[in-house]
């Protein structure tokens, strides 16, 4: 029954990314990119991977959305004529989708106890990881300790993309005085329905973004995936109230630092662990006890992580913004 529910929401894919490729209005191909986005969630779902179905929703549902609609704001609303060859481009697709059916002869049956990612590394973490760090989530262990340096990288690199489109789009200015106010910064007030059930949403929202935050060591999760779910809530209160009264409640220096301050607090953790003796992003020398070590490392890098992800995202959202004014 599952694999028949996966199917069917595999057919839905594809007929939506038919119709992205298919319209010519952009607002359409961005709302269509969302319904995308949420379908292939419930794909993952069903295949048990809660947390990367987390991470989609939040970031291709809902940021990226957004995101996409900030952008479609500065340009035109439909697709200009292509005058490049579609016979090439047909081509070119064809041959794509061929050499990656091909490629999947070659994978493992769905489900094979026997696939490679069930027969290496997988078992000694799923063995190893209630001794060593005792908590249920080994995704969690692997991505905040295993793999720490890989983590840390990723942080990195978050913090730079977001650096990023800070140069290319600029953070604009936001010292306008009432008179001069924008429809970006009245935002929905004068829409009662929106404005009602958005501030009845938002602190469920950053309720639950605070919950996957802290509870990604015992459940799906994680910082990555709360600070999307906590930055989609900042934006949901910028649309509804109006950009002006987001940044009174958290304004861009504050955005800026916590951009910087979350991957600073991770590699902080690790210099920590190398003066108290250990290695690099060890988290085992924190506290007397090892496993109480891990467990206080993977808090506080997640901490630093779900900074970053929040500060970035936010601070993105409102560049956009600023370039609509």
């Amino acid at each position: 029954m599952t694999a028949l529910f996966g199917v069917f929401l595999l057919t839905l894919l594809v007929i939506t990314a038919v119709a992205i490729v298919r319209s010519e209005n952009l607002f359409v191909a961005v709302m269509l990119m969302g319904i995308a986005s949420l379908l292939i969630a419930a794909n993952f779902f069903i295949l048990d991977a809660a947390d990367v179905a987390l991470t989609e929703a939040a970031v291709g549902a809902g940021i990226s959305t957004v995101l996409f609609l900030g952008a479609l704001s500065l340009t035109t609303p439909r697709e200009k004529a292509s005058t490049m060859n579609k016979g090439l481009s047909i081509i070119v697709t064809v041959v794509a989708a061929l050499v990656v059916i091909y490629a999947t002869f070659d994978k493992p049956r769905f489900g094979d106890p026997e696939a490679p990612v069930h027969t290496h590394v997988a078992p000694w973490y799923l063995e190893n990881t209630p001794e060593l760090i005792d908590i249920p989530n080994v995704v969690t262990a692997v991505l905040a300790s295993y793999r720490s340096y890989d983590t840390l990288g990723e942080v990195f690199v978050v913090f730079t993309a977001g650096i990023g489109v800070l140069f290319l789009l600029g953070t604009g200015s936001v010292s306008r005085s009432l008179e001069e106010e924008t429809e970006i910064n009245l935002g929905l007030r004068h829409h009662l329905i929106p404005r009602v059930v958005g501030r009845l949403l938002i602190p469920f929202i950053l309720l639950f973004g605070l919950y996957v935050q802290f509870h990604g060591e015992y459940g799906p999760g994680g910082a990555f995936q709360a600070g999307a779910i906590i930055a989609a809530a900042m934006i949901l209160y910028a649309l509804l109230e109006g950009e002006r009264h987001a940044l009174e409640v958290l304004p861009q220096r504050v955005l800026l630092v916590m951009m910087a301050g979350g991957a600073i607090l991770y590699t902080g953790v690790g210099v920590l662990c190398t003066l108290l003796g250990g290695n690099f992003l060890d988290y085992s020398v924190l506290r007397e006890d090892p496993v109480k070590g891990q467990q206080l490392g993977i808090l506080l890098v997640e901490v630093g992580v779900g900074v970053t992800v929040t500060g970035t995202l936010l601070s993105i959202f409102h560049a956009f913004a600023a370039r609509g004014r």
